[in-house]
């Protein structure tokens, strides 16, 4: 993780990070439970599982760049099998590709993980 990003957004970066993260964790979650098991085919339910599995990395801020590129796979999966207004998909797919690229920001599970850690060394009192 430290090989794929150098920092994690700090400040006003961060919370916009933070809250497209879970933003779209929460509605990919919410998604997946509402279309889980209604009778759709079996391929179909592995997507949405998979989906809600992304959805909660996000939300948590853990293996962003893995869990956001399987959101954007999952959008182009709903791309090209879900006919009609497919808005939704691409909007999904490119906050997908976006926290894979950018990274979590500071407040996430990876930063904790995985950021740089400081080391103070104090010379003792005479």
């Amino acid at each position: 993780m430290r090989r794929l990003f150098s920092t994690f957004a700090q400040g006003l970066p961060g919370v916009g990070l933070l809250l497209l993260r879970v933003v779209a964790g929460i509605e990919i979650v919410v998604h997946g439970f509402g279309r889980l098991g209604t009778g759709q085919p079996v391929g179909q339910d592995i997507a949405e599982a998979l989906g809600m599995a992304a959805g909660a990395l996000l939300l948590a801020g853990l293996w962003t760049p893995v869990a956001g590129s399987l959101v954007a796979l999952l959008g182009m999966w709903y791309i090209v099998s879900n006919p009609g207004d497919r808005s939704a998909s691409i909007l999904l797919c490119t906050i997908g590709t976006a926290l894979a690229l950018v990274g979590p920001g500071i407040w996430s599970i990876d930063a904790r993980l995985f950021g740089w850690k400081r080391i103070d060394v104090h010379a003792r009192p005479r």
